[in-house]
């Protein structure tokens, strides 16, 4: 039976570690999302992993050589408990799946109302906490930002954002 199991890449190796397991016939999972950095003074936007050092592989423990993973290029380990890889729940992959694209990046959220706080992720003003105030026909946001002791209205693409719970 194939479950899912958590795998630590080595640091910047994720499309390595991915492109060898798929290789060997393993399927693998690699939520991404669009980071923006500052770089002096510019803005850079970068697709990064969702969680940064890990991926997920497919295995069927009793059939598969899953002790081929550890010496993967790419690949630093199999997260095991007592030496036996531990399996994350099918919901929980199920779940990060349907809110990703078919090549793994992470969707914006579909269901937005009035007062929802989000945070900017991409873009001059990323890592800012706001509200939204409305959201138009044509799916543009605006959210309401707080800058300088200032309530500013801002439009922004619904890739941008990202829901806090």
């Amino acid at each position: 039976m194939f479950d899912w199991y958590f795998v630590q890449f080595k640091r910047n190796s994720h499309r390595l570690a991915e492109r060898n397991l798929n290789r060997q016939g393993f399927k693998t999972f690699l939520p991404l999302q669009d980071l923006t950095i500052t770089y002096g003074s510019k803005f850079l936007t970068r697709l990064k992993p969702l969680f940064p050092g890990y991926m997920f592989v497919k295995i069927d423990l009793e059939n598969a050589p899953w002790h081929k993973i550890n010496s993967t290029l790419g690949v630093s380990r199999l997260i095991c408990h007592d030496g036996v890889p531990k399996s994350i729940p099918s919901e929980v992959i199920a779940g990060l799946m349907s809110r990703c694209d078919n090549l793994g990046k992470l969707l914006p959220p579909t269901a937005l109302e009035r007062g929802d706080s989000v945070t900017i992720m991409s873009g001059a003003l990323a890592n800012f906490v706001a509200t939204v105030e409305t959201i138009d026909s044509n799916r543009r946001i605006w959210v309401l930002m707080d800058i300088m002791g200032q309530i500013t209205r801002v439009q922004v693409a619904p890739r941008q954002i990202k829901q806090i719970n």
